[in-house]
């Protein structure tokens, strides 16, 4: 790629294509001073001029070309001719894609997901903390300024995660944010095709993949399409009026995302929830416009084909013109139809969650073609569920009754549970919280229909209430910096209590991985009495009994009411403690602990 006269030249943008791939139409945004002005001319076989259209804003060209299916990879220049004398070139690229990439698989039920806060997890180069021009300083004494966390420290820790079990990373975002104050979570963009310079680059975020494929991890790549940093380049200098949603003094959304499917919901309810500003810093975006348009579709199959992603998150996914996203997703799933794509579905209810997984029986007949959503209806219960020591178990009733509504999702494979993450408050709010708790709510959270997700730190007990702001919710993790007087990363390094959360998880997610029965087996639950949950999971292969104790006194748990699953069974697993259990009739419950038994 190289661009003359860059002064007048400034992007082209996606900056690359490949060559066979199923979008071979593509739309080119053209970036330059009065670049509408010029002629625009170029010669390749197999490559054509579809339209070169001009819009509101001189300084922009969508320049649209059809790539024939026998085109060969290569380059050419795209000249743009100002007079006789002067033209600007720039090279386009046409690569060869990945062998295999169309039948690259997503994530599924089989992982468990590690979501990653990068500014916050490792430093693994501090040479890139600051940036002449970058207005967010790097401060460490504050909790919303940037600590230098970066994609090499990522790399630098990848065999931490593998030791620990997990088999999939989401990161928070890690696209250029150069927003004057409080950037550091990367939700307000201001380049949605390079990876900011305090993280790396686009090339060590390609390194960090391929390092971590080599690991059998895969990578989930946080975007919003929502809305994007004040700062964005194309905000400060719009192609059009119709770019962003306008209003005519600043107009905050309200957030009732209800509004959109609500069959009584008022118009301006609905304009206000879709079109409204996220805050003053996030411009709204106005996916309608069918250049916006065509630019997100393809900068999310440009960031999967480069990087060879195996999944994508999708931010605030309710926000924008539902219409849009639902197109956006079916686009990426047809160039990539064993992905996999979670929308943060941030909604109380399960019935508001299924509603935008695709193949929802939807009374206003829309498909939003997600294969995932996340279900915070199920992260609330698991958080009171071990709180509460009452005689009618009202705390496991809550997670029996919100799975009871599993009648209403398409797809119980594909549904992404978690107990916290980084806008919500830690799973361990405090540091007084019993470790019991903790097990009993790790052991139901990798045991239970789904995808798990557990937030970096939850590990090691790290702990954070959202009621002090999110930036106790975003600490560094012990051991990421130098300066650090330990480690977390080693068993050394962390405390007795730590090493046995680290342990129990590690026992957990290590098994998981083989247990097809957790993946794929069909869930069956029973009624929660006398403070004990049981639930089995099972599928041809496997049959795995689940005994969550939430009393505080030791009982023994006799086990005839299950004989409809049991039956044929006469021994059992312990998985976390490796105890054989000889006589499945009458089961011996510590307190405040669960049992996760392979029946045999």
């Amino acid at each position: 790629m190289s661009i003359s006269n860059a002064q007048s030249l400034s992007r082209v943008e996606p900056p690359n294509w490949w060559v066979g791939m199923l979008h071979n139409e593509i739309q080119l945004l053209v970036y330059g001073k009065d670049i509408a002005l010029t002629e625009v001319s170029f010669e390749y076989p197999g490559v054509r001029l579809i339209s070169i259209e001009r819009v509101q804003n001189p300084n922009y060209l969508f320049i649209n070309l059809a790539i024939a299916d026998d085109t060969k990879p290569g380059s050419f220049d795209i000249n743009f001719r100002i007079s006789k004398r002067k033209t600007l070139t720039y090279t386009y690229r046409l690569d060869e894609r990945r062998e295999g990439s169309a039948q690259r698989k997503g994530f599924d039920a089989s992982d468990v997901v590690y979501l990653l806060f990068p500014d916050r997890f490792a430093n693994g180069d501090p040479s890139n903390d600051s940036y002449e021009g970058m207005a967010d300083k790097f401060d460490r004494e504050d909790l919303y300024a940037r600590h230098g966390g970066d994609l090499q420290g990522v790399i630098n820790h990848l065999d931490y995660l593998n030791e620990l079990g997990m088999t999939a990373i989401w990161l928070n975002p890690v696209l250029e944010s150069k927003q004057p104050w409080q950037s550091y979570h990367h939700y307000a963009i201001t380049d949605f095709y390079n990876v900011d310079r305090r993280f790396g680059s686009n090339e060590l975020y390609r390194q960090m993949v391929e390092e971590a494929h080599s690991k059998d991890i895969k990578i989930i790549k946080d975007m919003i399409f929502n809305h994007s940093g004040s700062k964005h380049w194309f905000i400060e200098d719009l192609p059009m009026d119709d770019w962003v949603n306008q209003w005519p003094e600043f107009t905050r959304t309200n957030y009732r995302i209800p509004a959109v499917f609500d069959p009584h919901a008022s118009e301006a309810d609905k304009k206000l929830m879709s079109d409204g500003w996220f805050d003053t810093h996030m411009p709204d975006l106005n996916q309608r416009n069918p250049y916006l348009a065509k630019y997100f579709i393809q900068n999310s199959i440009w960031w999967v084909e480069y990087a060879n992603l195996d999944g994508i998150r999708m931010d605030t996914h309710p926000y924008p013109d539902k219409e849009f996203m639902a197109h956006w997703t079916r686009s990426v799933m047809e160039e990539y139809p064993n992905f996999n794509i979670v929308a943060e579905t941030w909604v109380n209810y399960p019935a508001w969650v299924a509603y935008w997984q695709t193949g929802a029986l939807n009374r206003d007949g829309f498909d939003s073609g997600i294969p995932t959503v996340m279900d915070f209806p199920l992260c609330y219960a698991i958080n009171s569920a071990f709180d509460e020591e009452e005689s009618w178990d009202r705390g496991l009733h809550r997670l029996y009754e919100i799975l009871a509504h599993d009648y209403l999702f398409a797809d119980l494979n594909n549904i992404f549970i978690f107990p916290d993450n980084h806008d919500l408050s830690r799973f361990m709010k405090h540091k007084d919280m019993a470790i019991g708790r903790y097990k009993l709510g790790m052991a139901f959270l990798l045991t239970t229909r789904g995808i798990p997700q557990l937030y970096y730190g939850t590990e090691i007990l790290m702990d954070g209430d959202d009621a002090n702001g999110h930036g106790v919710l975003r600490k560094e993790f012990p051991g990421g910096w130098p300066d650090h007087k330990r480690s977390a990363f080693t068993a050394e390094g962390r405390t007795k209590k730590e090493n046995e959360a680290w342990d129990y998880m590690s026992t957990l997610l290590n098994w998981r991985k083989t247990a097809t029965a957790i993946h794929n087996g069909r869930l069956v639950q029973f009624l929660p009495e006398n403070e004990v949950y049981v639930y089995f999971r099972q599928n041809e292969e496997q049959t795995v009994m689940v005994i969550l104790h939430n009393g505080y006194q030791p009982k023994v748990l006799k086990t005839e009411r299950f004989n409809e699953i049991l039956s044929g069974f006469t021994s059992g697993k312990d998985i976390i403690t490796g105890k054989e259990l000889n006589d499945m009739g009458k089961i011996q419950l510590s307190p405040r602990s669960a049992m996760v038994i392979e029946l045999k």
